[in-house]
């Protein structure tokens, strides 16, 4: 793992005892407290035994099962088991009769003839979760009543417990103020509608909102340099470059994968990149170097349907704007009350660092994005 990791808690095995692998092949997971870490295969061979458990704590150099290298197949993996297994994990891997036992089931006994435990009786007891009709009706899981005060309890995963510590850390560190402005939508979107398809059929990149976002904010950042900016110490950290985090929700939780030098991109380029960062942290394939030494944040709440919210600094950066959704209402143009199409935008900046005319004329810098009045 990285040199920041020390441990993590084994997610899942994706091989059991007695299964073919070929050099590199992916293992094992480990979720750490910053990202998902591979455990691979280090040569092609065969898994013989697995040395912890799913949901263990796990350390770095900790050994995690034995491996028995040679060009072991998946074909040729059951003649090396009839020779060299004991009998009753033969019996275990040979091929079940009807029904065939499910993934867990598997492992059960799988585990249970690592530990030196009775196979037999893992099988037998396993299937009580979906008992046969007209037997152990007592352990059949009973309809939820209406009104019932029933619990659940989770245990957190790590990554979910960093962001945790994360969030509460910038709040007692910054000093956090939030200005909001509404901005009109209507040049941007007749941009996107006429060339967007075009966008689509010579670079093979869906033309969205983000990468206009990420060059206005990249621009009016060379205009307010504080917001680009972190404190260290005594001292203030003025950046000439643009890192720009961009906020992805994943099933265990935000996470901010970094565009870099974005102030020198294109809306093509920065849309690829968002779109690649985002695929990995989807899949759960961010390393920690897609993640490190962000300057700047984009969270992007409209997408879920948020009209307000007040965004929180990413420390230790400054500043962090907030997208939400667009809507139709009425406005002043020209002195004619118009419908137009409008996105609050808000940003949330350190105090310490930018005062409030800074994060207006940041905000109002935007020249795609006229700010509206009513």
């Amino acid at each position: 793992m990285a040199e920041s990791i020390s441990e993590g808690t084994l997610k899942s095995w994706l091989k059991q005892p007695g299964d073919a692998v070929q050099a590199d092949e992916e293992v094992a997971t480990i979720e750490t407290d910053k990202i998902d870490v591979s455990v691979n295969a280090p040569a092609a061979g065969r898994i013989t035994e697995h040395l912890a458990n799913e949901e263990d704590t796990v350390s770095v150099g900790q050994d995690l099962f034995r491996f028995e290298p040679g060009e072991a197949t998946q074909e040729s993996a059951p003649k090396t088991e009839d020779k060299s297994e004991p009998k009753d994990q033969q019996v275990e891997k040979g091929t079940p009769s009807p029904p065939s036992p499910a993934p867990e089931d598997v492992r059960a006994k799988d585990t249970a003839g690592v530990q030196g435990g009775e196979a037999k009786k893992e099988v037998k007891e396993t299937p009580k979760a979906a008992p046969e009709k007209g037997k152990d009706a007592k352990e059949a899981p009973s309809p939820r009543v209406a009104g019932a005060r029933t619990e659940t309890r989770v245990k957190m995963n790590r990554m979910r417990l960093r962001i945790a510590e994360r969030l509460k850390e910038s709040q007692n560190a910054a000093a956090s103020l939030t200005t909001f402005n509404e901005i009109d939508m209507h040049s941007l979107m007749d941009m996107r509608k006429k060339y967007k398809d075009e966008v689509l059929k010579t670079h093979d990149v869906k033309l969205g909102y983000m990468s206009a976002f990420a060059k206005a904010c990249s621009l009016a950042l060379k205009e307010i340099p504080a917001a680009n900016a972190s404190i260290d110490g005594d001292e203030i950290v003025y950046r000439d470059y643009v890192d720009l985090s961009v906020a992805v929700a994943t099933p265990k939780g935000l996470v901010t994968p970094v565009v870099r030098n974005a102030e020198g991109m294109s809306f093509v380029e920065i849309e690829r990149e968002i779109a690649a960062l985002g695929k990995k942290a989807r899949d759960g394939k961010l390393s920690l170097e897609d993640m490190a030494g962000g300057t700047f944040t984009i969270s992007n709440g409209g997408v879920f349907g948020s009209l307000y919210g007040t965004p929180i600094i990413n420390l230790p950066q400054s500043a962090v704007l907030g997208m939400h959704a667009i809507k139709d209402r009425p406005v002043v143009v020209d002195g004619q009350v118009v419908i137009r199409p409008i996105m609050v935008v808000a940003l949330t900046y350190d105090h310490r660092l930018l005062d409030g005319r800074e994060a207006v004329t940041f905000l109002g810098a935007w020249a795609l994005f006229p700010i509206v009045s009513h």
